[in-house]
């Protein structure tokens, strides 16, 4: 089934009081993107949408290539853009692991990107600290292979406790936490006023992994996700945002390269037909 309306679907929102902005700091109507995969006709989807909604500024939070669907063009289409992008935990082996230790997907993207491309994800910054309380990483704040909001359990992934939370934030505090990873949208709050958002993923809505133990993470629909956070007053305002784009295309792409798990996930949000 091709998916040909252009409007979003707004799943859920929140409005959390985190206390008085700093003096001097301007509000901001922000995009977070996240786990784009090489999935450009996802990316060109989402950035039409957050061009509707009058955005100030746009968060990448990493793993902007590796994949088997268009690892060059995506790099190419970010690096034109005026964002703050970091570096997810397959920007980081795409730089610095053993080629011949690279998994499928990795290994597909380090094929196709020239030395230009793998020197602007080798630049790119694993946490950024933002002077309006925002504290922006990949997984945790001190691993990008860490899942922060979920737990694995059985194959599948679970809901974090605030304890599980806590203790992979260690001492880490921030007023708002953006991270990405898991490819799962969700909006948690924790004791101390902290809020954490995960936008979900641009590019991949179901995927498997075999770390910690082999597990299946799925989001049940096959659409393109991202947030958009916005400052009022003294709160903040979240919305988890779903975009329908041709993903038919993105699976096509998958199943010419072999990869027929990238097109179950890409074609239901389900790793299980």
């Amino acid at each position: 089934m091709k998916l040909h309306a252009r409007r979003t679907q707004k799943v859920r929102r929140a409005s959390l009081l985190l206390g008085t902005p700093p003096k001097g700091v301007a509000l901001k109507r922000i995009a977070v993107l996240s786990d784009i995969h090489g999935n450009l006709t996802a990316l060109e989807a989402v950035v039409a949408d957050v061009k509707s909604k009058q955005v100030d500024c746009t968060y990448n939070l990493g793993d902007h290539a590796s994949g088997p669907l268009w690892p060059k063009e995506t790099m190419q289409y970010l690096m034109r853009q005026d964002w703050i992008h970091l570096r997810g935990n397959h920007d980081r082996q795409l730089v610095e692991q053993d080629p011949k230790e690279h998994g499928l997907s990795d290994r597909y993207a380090f094929q196709i990107l020239d030395e230009v491309e793998l020197a602007w994800l080798r630049a790119l910054p694993a946490k950024v600290e933002l002077p309006n309380g925002l504290l922006l990483f990949h997984g945790a704040p001190e691993s990008d292979m860490i899942y922060l909001l979920e737990t694995v359990e059985h194959g599948r992934a679970r809901l974090a406790t605030p304890l599980e939370i806590k203790t992979r934030l260690g001492g880490t505090k921030a007023r708002v936490m953006l991270c990405g990873h898991t490819h799962i949208p969700r909006v948690v709050e924790i004791s101390e006023n902290i809020l954490i958002l995960n936008p979900g993923s641009v590019g991949l809505p179901a995927f498997d992994h075999d770390v910690p133990e082999p597990h299946i993470m799925e989001t049940g629909s096959p659409h393109a996700r991202y947030a958009i956070l916005e400052q009022r007053d003294e709160a903040w305002h979240v919305e988890i945002i779903l975009v329908p784009y041709d993903y038919q295309s993105a699976v096509a792409q998958a199943m010419k390269n072999r990869r027929r798990d990238w097109a179950i996930g890409l074609q239901s949000g389900y790793m299980q037909n």
